[in-house]
């Protein structure tokens, strides 16, 4: 396993994620999981920005924004989604949520299956590879 994502911190999101696909299981439109998961990571135990805007700059110049769904301890970029499955450009959004927001790593979570889907993701991700 990578180093990045072997540590306390990854592990005690993926803990909430957990209790809140055992509890609400599959089948509900991702913003029913967004305020599941801010109850769940609050009572964890942990600090997160929800929704938080992360300002785009192309040669010094305002171009745009993204909204990540949640930065947590300012390290980890958590992306949710209630989906069929995965697709490339999901891990392509997260990439480009860590290089704006300058963190670390990211972890991509679908509660949509039977079984919860987590991908992590370091900057280094490359699609095809």
């Amino acid at each position: 396993m990578n180093q990045a994502f072997d540590d306390p911190l990854t592990g005690k999101i993926l803990a909430a994620a957990i209790s809140v696909h055992r509890e609400l299981g599959p089948g509900f439109l991702e913003s029913i999981y967004e305020e599941a998961m801010a109850i769940a990571l609050t009572e964890a135990g942990l600090r997160f920005r929800r929704q938080w805007v992360v300002p785009l700059h192309f040669h010094g110049q305002a171009v745009g924004e993204h909204r990540l769904d949640y930065l947590v301890e300012e390290s980890v970029v958590l992306e949710l989604k209630a989906i069929k499955a995965f697709e490339d450009v999901h891990f392509a959004i997260v990439r480009s949520y860590l290089r704006a927001s300058g963190a670390s790593r990211g972890l991509l979570i679908n509660f949509s299956a039977p079984t919860l889907q987590v991908r992590r993701i370091g900057p280094e991700y490359r699609p095809n590879s």
